[in-house]
């Protein structure tokens, strides 16, 4: 007989659920027997991803993870339909690419609102029942908190920045019996990825890379891998094994990518440069009011 997960019958949170590794996720946390309450800006989306699963095994709300107010009113429902969660995933996040100088201000703050501020909201709201149901909060960071690459300072930083405050949060709440642990993905094959592909800068980030960290992998298997970290309540969650190594290599990074941009800025700028994008994908869109899909902020 095959060992239940130890996610069955429990209750999980993914925010960034519209899409990509949040709605892989989803999927697969229903798999393993959770009820799973899917939270986004992308109503219509979510609700595709609800349809393929088993009936009353998840529900979406349509929420800003930014907003304090309309997560703490989906808090409330979720506990109504679900019971309080053991499990809660802070995935939601943008990215914009482009140079510093070139930037939209107001674009590179929004990614750190969502990315940043959003987590640290979606954690303060569920943290009582976190603490209630002795469970686990993985916030979903990335390899680009350990490689910081040119082009990307808004999603480097917030990402960054992310992980510390898990790290943070673990500290305080660890002997409350409450688990932390921080998910460091490479490149999966998302939405925003494939967006991203068609802008120059992120194709100029990419061609830099060296492989395997170059590599796009499909986005269930890195979504298996995060879930499985989700069941071994893992400090760390390294959805490609290689990543560990990097993580090793943290202290020579900082110089190594430097030494290794050097040449890509030189020939970005003499052949006249890369623009700044928008944000990247329609979830971005979604994120900073530019998408035809206008969200609903009362967590409905």
């Amino acid at each position: 007989m095959p060992v239940p997960s130890p996610l069955a019958g429990r209750t999980a949170v993914v925010t960034g659920a519209a899409r990509g590794l949040g709605a892989g996720m989803a999927r697969t946390l229903v798999g393993r027997g959770a009820r799973v309450a899917l939270l986004g800006l992308e109503e219509r989306e979510m609700a595709r991803t609800v349809a393929e699963l088993p009936e009353g095994a998840a529900q979406a709300w349509t929420v800003d993870v930014t907003d304090a107010a309309a997560m703490e009113e989906t808090a409330v429902r979720v506990r109504s339909r679900f019971g309080p969660p053991s499990v809660v995933i802070a995935n939601a996040g943008i990215a914009a690419a482009g140079p510093l100088l070139d930037s939209d201000v107001s674009l590179w703050r929004r990614v750190v609102e969502v990315n940043v501020v959003g987590s640290a909201v979606t954690a303060r709201t569920f943290l009582p029942d976190l603490l209630r149901t002795r469970g686990y909060y993985l916030q979903v960071s990335s390899l680009a908190a350990l490689a910081p690459a040119p082009l990307l300072s808004a999603y480097c930083a917030s990402k960054s920045a992310a992980e510390s405050f898990a790290q943070v949060l673990r500290a305080e709440v660890a002997h409350r019996g409450v688990g932390v642990g921080v998910a460091y993905p490479s490149w999966a094959d998302t939405e925003m990825i494939r967006v991203g592909d068609t802008t120059s800068a992120l194709r100029a980030v990419r061609s830099a890379l060296p492989w395997p960290a170059s590599w796009t992998y499909p986005a269930p298997q890195v979504a298996e891998h995060l879930v499985r970290g989700v069941e071994r309540r893992s400090v760390a969650v390294y959805a490609q094994p290689w990543v560990r190594g990097v993580r090793l290599a943290r202290p020579w990074l900082p110089t190594l990518v430097v030494l290794g941009s050097w040449r890509m800025m030189r020939r970005l700028e003499s052949n006249g440069g890369t623009a700044a994008t928008g944000p990247l994908g329609a979830g971005g869109e979604a994120a900073t009011g530019t998408s035809s899909e206008v969200p609903r902020r009362d967590g409905r």
